[in-house]
């Protein structure tokens, strides 16, 4: 984890300090790293862990080194692909956000095809950005990819904000637009995972309201999960080849079955847009860079009928249900586990033309012809800390593992206490709602968009375009071996003798790390824009030089 010059400058003569004072000799402990590691022991670049912020638009990210410069990105398991806005992007979007200087000759950049290579990507909301294919060294969570192909951008509509610079996608490599354009340009996740860099190939997700999240890398954040057998794990749905993609059957998305919903214990069954091809299953994106819930119109409909006085106020699938509405909902995967919502879980705040209704998650939406019916994207994934398992070529498919956060027994919030949360967050929204009832939209189902003659089964094995065979299989269904997974902590107990000459125990979590974004070391040939200072590194300065030990 990077820190200002001036920090790791104090930091270090305090330490020494206290070094001179105490015994035993502080632990060398790199970012992420258990105290009770050794660092000599521990293989560089195998495991990670990064805090994980909100950003004002809903999404979620973390700060990243490309080449040696900081950004801030963007968390998307629902793409495959990293890319970050340059200096040649002039449009609004990329005006007030650190760029990626192409006027910097960093020392790991290496052009692909004499920057020839174009690079395309577009979301579901209609934005897009565009430009060409490089390679340079990427660092996330104190993992490092060296040569990892991403696209550098110059020109774009995708909106940012809080300094976020581009989007790390999380995705596989059949979903990466880069990977099919450009040859062994695998995606990040993919990279590390074949190459053998991570400890094992998983990621783990914590996300909060504020800085408060974690993402970890080749290894599950202790500090959360405090019991890995509680861990549910599911198989990742595979997908037949798109058109003439490929003749083989793969994973393409992070989504599993969806085996049930449920209103206050009211269950109800999904019914699939595309019966046949999914096996008469619903199937679920889980989706980090999505801040909302979206389901069919099948789907959604029945939901929101077992809400009381609930109406539908809008074109976009947007639904209205009483502030009042006391109620868990529930999404069931696989063997039928459910994992529960609270009202202030899936409640977006109170309308302004009239604050006794509210606007809820989920949303519907038209069909879609991938088969993937339902999206849970960041109201759904803080419920859960999630665990996403790779694969192995040859040996064991994806999966994706959820630990839950909340007890699911647990009695339901009162309108008193979600009517406080909103109050403190002054969420009410500027809607005006209809004065009739409108009508539920009706859409054509398109044409399925994969090749059903090559068929996809739940729980295949593959033999590429996962990690390494050279792993040895932990997260392998039905004998899950979760307590065998490596483990990383964002804790750090610190023990300090006070100027009283008490002994104080504090325990911190890692913070946004201090760092000029965008622009490389001792250079000053673009202006930079300066990160928060983080609470534990100033934490750690005070603390250190009061005499400090780190466990």
């Amino acid at each position: 984890m990077s820190r200002s010059f001036l920090t790791s400058f104090i930091l270090a003569l305090c330490l020494e300090t206290a070094l001179a004072k105490f015994s035993p000799p502080l632990p060398n402990l790199r970012p992420g790293q258990l105290a009770s590691e050794s660092a000599d022991t521990v293989p560089p670049n195998s495991n990670g862990i990064s805090p994980v912020s909100l950003a004002d638009d809903g999404t979620y990210y973390t700060v990243i080194q490309a080449g040696q410069i900081s950004f801030r990105a963007s968390l998307d398991t629902g793409s495959s692909d990293a890319w970050l806005v340059s200096t040649a992007c002039t449009t609004k979007t990329c005006s007030a956000v650190p760029k990626y200087p192409l006027t910097y000759a960093s020392p790991t950049f290496v052009s692909v095809n004499n920057n020839d290579t174009t690079f395309n990507v577009s979301y579901a909301d209609g934005t897009s950005a565009s430009g060409f294919v490089a390679r340079e060294s990427i660092e996330v969570s104190n993992v490092t990819v060296p040569g990892q192909a991403f696209g550098v951008v110059t020109n774009s509509n995708v909106t940012l904000t809080d300094e976020v610079s581009g989007v790390l996608g999380l995705g596989f490599p059949r979903l990466s637009e880069i990977y099919a354009a450009t040859p062994d340009a695998p995606p990040f996740i993919a990279s590390l995972s074949e190459q053998g860099i991570l400890d094992y190939p998983i990621f783990g997700l914590r996300l909060t309201w504020n800085s408060t999240g974690t993402l970890a890398l080749g290894a599950i954040d202790a500090s959360v999960v405090q019991n890995t057998s509680d861990i549910v794990w599911n198989d990742v749905v595979p997908f037949s080849p798109l058109g003439t993609q490929t003749n083989t059957s793969g994973y393409m998305f992070w989504a599993m079955h969806m085996t049930g919903f449920a209103v206050n214990g009211s269950a109800l069954t999904p019914i699939p847009t595309y019966p046949g091809p999914t096996g008469n299953s619903s199937i679920a994106l889980l989706d980090v860079g999505t801040p909302g819930l979206y389901g069919p119109y099948q789907d959604v409909t029945r939901l929101y009928a077992l809400f009381p006085d609930s109406r539908i106020v809008d074109e976009s699938g947007q639904w209205a249900i009483p502030c009042s509405s006391s109620a868990t909902l529930t999404f069931s995967f696989g063997d039928g586990t459910a994992f529960v919502l609270q009202p202030t879980d899936y409640l977006i705040g109170p309308t302004e033309g009239d604050p006794s209704l509210c606007l809820s998650w989920p949303k519907a939406s038209p069909p879609s012809a991938d088969g993937i019916d339902w999206q849970l994207g960041t109201p759904f994934l803080r419920t859960v800390y999630s665990v996403w398992s790779f694969g192995i070529d040859y040996v064991q498919p994806p999966m994706i593992g959820l630990y839950a956060l909340t007890n699911s027994s647990a009695p339901v919030e009162s309108p008193a206490s979600v009517s406080a949360f909103f109050s403190s967050a002054s969420a009410t929204l500027a809607t005006i709602l209809p004065n009739y009832l409108l009508p539920t939209p009706t859409y054509t189902t398109p044409p399925y968009a994969f090749n059903t003659s090559v068929p996809a089964t739940l729980g295949e094995i593959v033999d590429s375009e996962l990690a390494t065979s050279t792993y040895l299989p932990i997260v392998v269904s039905p004998a899950i071996g979760a307590t065998a997974l490596p483990v990383v902590s964002d804790q750090y107990t610190l023990i300090a003798t006070n100027a009283q000459g008490m002994v104080v125990t504090s325990t911190y979590h890692l913070t946004e790390p201090t760092v000029v974004l965008g622009e490389p070391p001792g250079w000053s040939g673009t202006r930079g824009l300066r990160a928060p200072v983080g609470v534990l590194g100033m934490s750690l300065v005070a603390g250190v030089c009061a005499g400090v030990w780190i466990f």
